[in-house]
């Protein structure tokens, strides 16, 4: 990596992770307001598709105030559970709610993680892959983290998909999001990126070769919401 390319990516991950921090105070609550109240049961799924065990050990990255680390809780009591993130102020945010101090928080980069080969049986993720300047070794790094058989569930968007419902959808992303920003008393650009980062991340069946390509087997996925979601799955070989 040429040093020009670095200050880029560094710049950009410093830029992303101040919109979040600025973003914390009302992100459960935006996230409710902009997916109908489905965003929950996404989890819900992310967590059915992890095949955990009371004694396993979990690490949500991109956790934010820790909606599936805190699912992860709730169904497997035994479970050890790490939230991961970038964004000091989303985790502030996740510390304070109920159950919070049984969740172990840990500030991090999903392209270089501070744990050791091996050490999760399980490595959950929602709306981190649009959000790293590199897919592929923010996936490397979850499968050098991950046990032998362990598994890797993703939760992001996906493009529009063609079809009757696209212009609704895309004028929804354009110019219902920033509105929803500015009602919520929220720097609008922030939710502008938001669409953006919706608009031109990759679909699903691309996302799902980008697992191939970091060497994940059985990689599947399901999409919700008129296709503008989607939850990918995939084992690390054993």
């Amino acid at each position: 990596m040429n040093d020009q390319y670095r200050l880029k990516t560094d710049q950009q991950g410093a830029r992303i992770q101040k919109m979040f921090d600025g973003l914390a105070a009302n992100y459960d609550l935006m996230n409710r307001i902009m997916t109908m109240g489905q965003d929950q049961r996404w989890r819900r799924y992310v967590v059915d598709q992890a095949d955990l065990k009371d004694n396993s050990t979990v690490l949500d990255l991109a956790a934010g105030t820790g909606d599936i680390a805190f699912e992860v809780r709730r169904r497997f009591d035994g479970a050890t559970v790490v939230a991961g993130d970038f964004s000091l102020g989303m985790m502030a945010y996740g510390t304070q709610r109920k159950g919070g101090d049984r969740v172990h928080w840990v500030a991090c980069d999903a392209l270089a993680l501070p744990f050791a080969d091996n050490s999760f049986d399980a490595v959950v993720f929602g709306y981190l892959l649009r959000n790293v300047t590199n897919i592929q070794t923010a996936l490397n790094e979850i499968r050098r983290v991950l046990k032998p058989g362990g598994k890797a569930v993703c939760l992001d968007t996906t493009p529009p998909p063609p079809g009757l419902l696209r212009p609704f959808i895309k004028t929804y992303l354009n110019v219902g999001l920033p509105l929803l920003g500015r009602a919520l008393g929220t720097d609008p650009s922030a939710y502008a990126y938001l669409s953006n980062s919706t608009q031109h991340f990759e679909t699903a069946q691309a996302l799902a070769i980008h697992f191939e390509e970091a060497r994940f087997e059985q990689v599947a996925f399901r999409h919700f919401l008129f296709k503008t979601i989607a939850v990918h799955w995939a084992t690390k070989p054993s």
